[in-house]
């Protein structure tokens, strides 16, 4: 019943598209608070409470989910729990979040980088982003969510980590966080005009790090509205 439910309301009212708009701006003014304030030494606990409370004193009316707020090997984990973990120098720190506005969610994601980082960790932080241009890119009217998932999955094969993509490049989005359509390789769904999606490709290196990039992407004649304005390439602080 849910997921037909979800899939009658696929397709966005204009006031609709609105209230998720203004959910996601107050996501990125989170985020531009949030990256004058992380310093090594912080635990994912901090850094997650700093979120939540920005969120709200931004005049969030709740949480569109559990905050992710995970640094180091942590970040390696999809959906991970903030933990005591003490943010370090070398660390990749992925941060997921989302304010829910007017009854509507916004969702996005940013991987930041905390004082030195290898080529590695660059190199991989630099493939999620050509993925996630890509799938971008793809995101068309009439075009179909597998072929979405495919651009950036395609990119990521390419770079030779594909067995670290480990989900699906990105969902709907409305009054709950996960709605469809799914931008998976088995999607029977098509993107259409007024539909809100994420585009969210991410590597996982167990053990190690992890990167995720994401975006709320309005599907329109003409292309795609970003809602999401805030910085992508590697911020490093």
């Amino acid at each position: 019943m849910t997921e037909n439910l979800n899939r009658e309301n696929m397709i966005k009212k204009p006031e609709e598209i609105l209230s998720i708009l203004k959910a996601e701006a107050l996501g990125d003014r989170c985020f531009e608070h949030i990256l004058g304030f992380i310093r090594a030494g912080m635990s994912e606990r901090q850094v997650a409470a700093e979120i939540e409370r920005t969120l709200f004193a931004l005049g969030a009316e709740a949480l569109a989910f559990d905050t992710i707020c995970v640094s180091g090997e942590n970040s390696a984990r999809p959906h991970g729990i903030p933990s005591d973990r003490i943010i370090e120098e070398g660390d990749l720190l992925t941060m997921d979040f989302g304010a829910v506005f007017e009854g509507f969610c916004g969702d996005m994601t940013r991987t930041i980088g905390i004082g030195n980082l290898s080529e590695e960790q660059k190199n991989v932080y630099d493939t999620v982003l050509n993925a996630q241009l890509a799938g971008l890119a793809a995101c068309k009217n009439g075009v179909s969510c597998a072929a979405v998932d495919s651009a950036a999955r395609d990119m990521i094969d390419a770079a030779g980590y594909g067995e670290y993509f480990i989900h699906t490049t990105g969902h709907g989005v409305g009054r709950e966080v996960h709605e469809a359509p799914r931008l998976a390789k088995d999607s029977p769904d098509t993107l259409l005009a007024d539909m809100a999606v994420t585009v969210e490709p991410g590597l996982y290196i167990p053990g190690r790090f992890g990167v995720r990039i994401e975006d709320l992407a309005i599907i329109t004649d003409f292309g795609i509205i970003n809602a999401t304005k805030s910085v992508k390439e590697l911020v490093i602080i």
